[in-house]
């Protein structure tokens, strides 16, 4: 409190103090109010989702994560746009998309390269320029669909062109799944090498002077005689995350491994553990730009026998036809914890 006193200059001087103690508050209180909303703001983010704690939690369900089988997933380097893949097995796989636009998120929609042939894990690259993805689709107006190969398509005019593919020093008659591509243009995936090292391979095509030179396989850090695929390097290469199944600590179908690279060299690999993956099937994954948050794909269940009571008809249809009923749903985690875990 203000003594205030008959003394003229002890008036002023108390008088000066109180302004300034009210500037500061003022100024404070500003500080504070736009703290707060950048904090409500940035909890919005992404379809509107509250962002998530350290322990997976199903993504936008009801609206990308539907019940339906929904995999892989990209958000661009601007945060506006979303990809993500419908996939039904073997018989139909289409890339979804949604757009944000004054602040709100569109219903997902086919993308408009997409909805004619299987295709699928669609990926960014750094500019938000270049989408690249996995597609059957022939690589010539003769051709039958086949084998999977890898198509890009650019930005023009806030639209996406007709999509091309890499050339052979890439595609290959083996399939070519889940590219993930670096800042120096590096593109990984996985595929099938006759001088690989094991059923499938995440390989790397480094890009020099323009051009992509063959696919190398990543060093046995990574590799095994088992199963990898589905890989998300970090643009900067200072790590990956993949997928690894058939592992003597594999929890059941498929596990997320995390691998760093230190001195140029990928270190051995180590499975994220129970409190990421399950004994289902756990894939496709993709962290968003600022490193915060692992996006991936599980076909874990939430819906399943022994129920707490008896099911009637009205419970199974709603619980077979939500997200958690054992179809694919893309799930999210924060990262950067583990991300500094795994540096110490």
């Amino acid at each position: 409190m203000i003594a205030f006193t008959t003394d003229d200059s002890r008036l002023t001087t108390s008088t000066a103090h109180l302004l300034k103690h009210n500037r500061v508050m003022k100024n404070f209180s500003i500080l504070l109010v736009s703290l707060v909303l950048h904090f409500l703001s940035s909890s919005q983010t992404n379809l509107g989702q509250p962002l998530p704690a350290d322990t997976p939690g199903i993504f936008a369900p009801g609206l990308v994560s539907d019940g339906f089988a929904n995999r892989d997933f990209a958000i661009s380097p601007s945060g506006d746009e979303i990809f993500f893949t419908l996939q039904q097995r073997d018989l139909v796989s289409v890339v979804m998309n949604s757009k944000k636009k004054n602040g709100k998120w569109s219903p997902p929609v086919v993308a408009s390269f997409s909805g004619i042939y299987n295709d699928l894990e669609a990926c960014f690259t750094f500019d938000g320029k270049k989408i690249f993805f996995s597609s059957n689709r022939p690589l010539h107006a003769h051709d039958s669909a086949n084998d999977y190969n890898i198509w890009y398509t650019e930005k023009r005019n806030d639209s996406w062109t007709d999509p091309v593919p890499l050339g052979s020093e890439v595609n290959s008659e083996k399939d070519e799944f889940y590219p993930s591509i670096a800042k120096n243009g590096n593109l990984y995936f996985t595929t099938q090498l006759e001088s690989g090292k094991g059923n499938e391979d995440i390989v790397v095509c480094e890009f020099k002077n323009g051009k992509y030179l063959p696919p190398v396989s990543l060093p046995e850090t990574i590799n095994s005689k088992g199963y990898e695929f589905n890989a998300f390097v970090d643009p900067d290469e200072q790590f990956i995350l993949f997928t690894g199944y058939g592992r003597a600590d594999d929890l059941g179908q498929g596990d997320l491994y995390l691998s760093l690279k230190k001195n140029g060299e990928w270190q051995q690999a180590i499975n994220l553990g129970k409190k990421i993956n399950s004994t289902a099937l756990d894939y496709c994954p993709f962290v968003t730009w600022d490193k915060k948050y692992l996006f991936f794909t599980s076909s874990r269940a939430r819906y399943k026998a022994p129920f707490a009571k008896r099911q009637t008809i009205q419970d199974l249809k709603k619980g077979l036809s939500n997200a958690g009923n054992g179809f694919d749903d893309i799930y999210w985690v924060r990262f950067d914890n583990i991300l500094k875990a795994a540096e110490k």
